[in-house]
């Protein structure tokens, strides 16, 4: 029978959250039920709350999180009940032209659950990329559950669900950093630091992380950077090649997802050099670049979507490194909360106070 649990609802533009009363359906076809153990409060969520996503109100919101499947249903046979798992917001078909030809990793097809969970009045859900984790259970599809080593909390391990994830990945996937090579990551909130991390764990001999707010550059540190440029006070991409005997680096990484920011990336970076954009731009940025600067620096321009990760690959494995003491997880934590305190860490983290506010349960 269906369960009736807590979970945080945005009702309408700009409004408040507010903790209300979930029904979450026993699992269809290829479904599982997760019991949620923790969820990062990631940006995406306030885009959602802001109708900065689309305006498919009420959303259940929530999708960076760990739990444990209490409960799958008909043809699930990649999870079982009981198994520690990840949710993914892309979990890949492996049919369609991307899966076919060997990229699962941009598959154009990703699974959902069928069903919706509602409210107790029947009004259907919309939940976050999918997911909607900011309650006690949530119903997916079977393919955004990734089994990980269940050593390590879910405080730390549900971030790889996106921010960290898309982070990491932008450097090591997207950005292919190798061995000794000069990185510079644009925007050191969450994504950028993970960005650094993933930079730091692919062997990168320059780390130069780029921000507006010192707190963030020391942040920054932490996580690997080797230098620091505040581009309030500094022309950063003069700083960067001044930091890489004048020729710019080899992997540029915009973490932030504006024009400008994208611009300095753009010139930061050495003939052949690759930029990566992981930030997330309001549909009404564009970006001019001159075409014979576009042609004449090489190298490559990438979008970054979700780190262009796997999640059957990249979550065990990072998992395996952090429990390792090789990948610092459970650094992206500044606070915990419960349901009842996201819209205070949605106002954190709008105003740079924290790099993840993570929700957890009791049980």
């Amino acid at each position: 029978m269906p369960y009736e649990v807590r979970g945080v609802v945005a009702r309408g533009k700009g409004q408040p959250v507010t903790v209300e009363t979930i029904v979450v359906p026993d699992p269809g076809p290829g479904e599982a039920v997760v019991d949620v153990q923790a969820c990062g409060v990631c940006h995406t969520d306030l885009h959602y709350r802001e109708g900065g996503i689309n305006d498919d109100f009420p959303f259940l919101l929530g999708h960076e999180a760990a739990g444990v499947v209490s409960a799958v249903g008909e043809g699930v046979t990649n999870v079982e009940v009981g198994d520690y798992v990840v949710l993914n917001w892309r979990a890949v078909c492996g049919q369609c032209r991307a899966c076919l030809k060997g990229e699962p990793q941009y598959c154009f097809d990703t699974h959902n659950a069928a069903q919706k969970m509602t409210l107790t009045d029947g009004t259907e859900l919309s939940p976050a990329l999918g997911i909607g984790a900011f309650a006690e259970k949530t119903l997916v599809h079977s393919g955004q559950c990734t089994k990980v080593d269940a050593a390590a909390p879910a405080t730390a391990a549900g971030l790889l669900g996106c921010g960290v994830m898309a982070g990491v990945g932008a450097a090591i996937n997207t950005g292919a950093v190798r061995r000794g090579e000069t990185v510079a990551v644009f925007g050191c909130g969450g994504v950028g630091d993970a960005a650094v991390a993933g930079a730091k764990l692919a062997g990168a001999s320059t780390i130069i992380a780029v921000d507006i707010d010192d707190r963030k550059l020391e942040w920054a540190k932490q996580f690997g950077a080797t230098h620091t440029v505040n581009s309030t006070d500094t022309d950063p991409v003069e700083a960067i090649k001044a930091l890489t005997g004048g020729f710019g680096v080899d992997v540029a990484i915009d973490a932030v997802g504006h024009p400008k920011v994208f611009e300095q990336a753009f010139y930061a970076r050495d003939l052949a050099g690759r930029v990566v954009m992981v930030g997330v731009p309001t549909p009404d940025m564009e970006i001019t670049l001159p075409a014979i600067e576009i042609f004449g620096r090489g190298g490559s321009i990438k979008s970054s979507w979700y780190g262009d990760c796997l999640p059957s690959r990249d979550f065990p494995m990072l998992v395996d490194l952090y429990l390792q003491g090789r990948f610092p997880l459970e650094d992206f934590v500044s606070e915990t909360t419960g349901l009842d305190g996201v819209e205070e860490a949605f106002a954190k983290m709008h105003h740079g106070d924290v790099l993840r506010s993570v929700v957890v349960f009791e049980k």
